[in-house]
């Protein structure tokens, strides 16, 4: 994963209270909510999905386009057995690439779509809500504690949308 670094230097108004000795100006001050560093969490470790020739073929796309941040909440370090598993947050929102079908899409099972990205969404777990997207090469699981919106699902559409291509949805019978 490549990461690029841009390092700003946001400056103040010259003259008044802002300028530094010397008529140089001084950085402005900003204020915002610091989500944390992904070193402050500790080391997820996560189930692999099955590795398929599908999963192996569409989730690298997938992975390199995911982003750092969501929600709000940092990425975190993972253990797993493959590269198709990321994490963010505590309690963390956790992204599986290369899942199987899950069991409950079936036929006449209803879809969401968002940002033109469909998404089969499984409640029977009272403590965690289940997203999967069924609309592309491979199915993709974002598992988020039941307590958090689809706020974290909204913001992955994106990267979904632009690293895997839409594929026909095919519900089990």
């Amino acid at each position: 994963m490549i990461a690029l670094v841009v390092l700003v230097n946001v400056l103040g108004s010259d003259g008044g209270p802002g300028t530094a000795r010397g008529g140089d100006r001084a950085p402005a001050e900003i204020e915002g909510a610091d989500p944390g560093a992904r070193e402050d969490l500790p080391v997820l470790p996560l189930d692999a999905p099955p590795m398929t020739p599908a999963a192996e073929a569409s989730c690298p796309a997938l992975m390199e386009n995911l982003p750092f941040e969501l929600a709000g909440e940092p990425s975190r370090k993972v253990q797993s057995d493959t590269l198709h598993v990321y994490a963010w947050g505590e309690p963390p929102v956790v992204l599986r690439c290369g899942v199987e079908r899950p069991v409950g899409w079936t036929v006449g099972a209803s879809a969401i779509q968002i940002n033109g990205v469909q998404w089969y969404v499984d409640t029977a777990d009272p403590e965690t809500t289940v997203w999967t997207v069924v609309d592309r090469p491979v199915y993709v699981e974002v598992r988020l504690p039941a307590d958090v919106d689809s706020a974290p699902v909204t913001a992955l559409t994106v990267p979904l949308a632009e690293a895997l291509p839409y594929q026909e949805p095919t519900p089990g019978p």
